[in-house]
């Protein structure tokens, strides 16, 4: 019988507690053996809470223990670079939550720390919103249903920000560059219609103070209003609206605009609907059991540590690439002009 693949986690929030946690515990033969959250006090609780043996003072003790062989990062973005940058180099294979890091810079010196130590799996959560859909939507933009594309819209309502544990999203000290689910929106467009070639966007802070961690509004200085139309391939046009205030009740869509016909992808109701010029109704798209997917991080990433795949969703490279398109939103607002994406 294998070796038990142990695991430490740096970061105990609700993602790791929600998914994470149980994902692992079904996998045989992976054992979680740690935690570190912000003080030892915290840590052991997260550990009683969640029936992991030990609790760590600091992150630092599971990038330092033999015993471990890899470690979740679930903190908040500002210490995704350091600790993955650590524990790569100290041996271990890395998992972290999306958002990968908190600018370009910090994702490039842990995507260059990854290809330093290429026997270790370093593997970023996918963005999962899509994975239903993916493949179905690039075979529709693919086979010609919607003539020559022409152009498509994304929206993303954030929903308010309203849990005072979330108040991390809202502070760049702690989330960096990262814009409410921007880059994990991007990550999905780049998978239908490949990477974006330019970008010109405007950010707003429309409601300046929101929950803060003792319930009292704080002020907050990451955008919660973005529109942005950038370019890909083919001329094609792709504006992108996200918001926590002006997409109240829309959800998450995202509609491509052929010569021919429309296509409405609609994630909230995990359903796909084709609009073809004088034809009523809209044509409900049928997705094939081989193109579904489904949340798997745990999975692939202990798969590919045990060398019976390789990682495919999400590379670092992958994540340098959507943090650099967050990175030109920024750039394109701070400057009023298009920002060319380097490639």
């Amino acid at each position: 019988m294998a070796e038990p693949l142990r695991i430490g986690i740096a970061g105990a929030g609700k993602i790791v507690a929600s998914e994470h946690v149980p994902r692992f515990r079904a996998i045989p033969g992976v054992e979680l053996v740690a935690v570190a959250n912000q003080t030892l006090e915290s840590s052991r609780r997260a550990a009683g809470e969640l029936g992991i043996p030990g609790a760590a003072r600091h992150w630092g003790e599971l990038v330092e223990d033999p015993d471990i062989d890899a470690v979740l990062i679930g903190t908040w973005p500002y210490l995704h670079a350091p600790i993955a940058i650590a524990a790569l180099e100290s041996g271990k294979h890395v998992l972290t939550e999306a958002r990968m890091a908190t600018d370009t810079d910090a994702a490039t010196a842990m995507l260059q720390s990854a290809l330093d130590h290429p026997e270790l799996v370093a593997m970023v959560v996918p963005a999962s919103f899509s994975l239903w859909a993916d493949r179905a939507i690039a075979r529709v933009l693919g086979n010609g249903s919607l003539g020559r594309l022409l152009a498509a819209r994304v929206t993303w309502e954030s929903g308010r920000p309203e849990d005072p544990g979330e108040h991390w999203r809202w502070q760049r000290r702690y989330s960096g560059n990262n814009v409410m689910a921007l880059g994990i929106a991007y990550e999905a467009m780049a998978r239908w219609l490949g990477q974006a070639e330019w970008v010109t966007a405007e950010l707003q802070v429309l409601e300046p103070r929101k929950p803060g961690p003792d319930g009292r509004l704080i002020p907050t200085d990451v955008p919660d209003h973005v529109l942005a139309v950038a370019g890909f391939s083919g001329d094609v046009t792709v504006s992108l609206e996200m918001s926590t205030v002006s997409l109240r009740g829309r959800g998450i869509h995202a509609e491509f605009f052929g010569t021919e016909a429309t296509l409405d992808a609609d994630f909230g109701a995990t359903v796909l609907r084709l609009a073809r010029s004088g034809a009523e109704p809209p044509e409900t798209i049928a997705i094939a059991d081989d193109e579904r997917d489904d949340w798997r991080a745990e999975l692939d990433f202990v798969a590919a540590i045990r060398g019976e795949r390789t990682v495919d969703l999400t590379d670092f490279d992958t994540g340098r690439r959507y943090m650099q398109f967050v990175d030109a939103v920024h750039e394109s607002n701070r400057l009023g002009e298009r920002i060319v994406l380097d490639g």
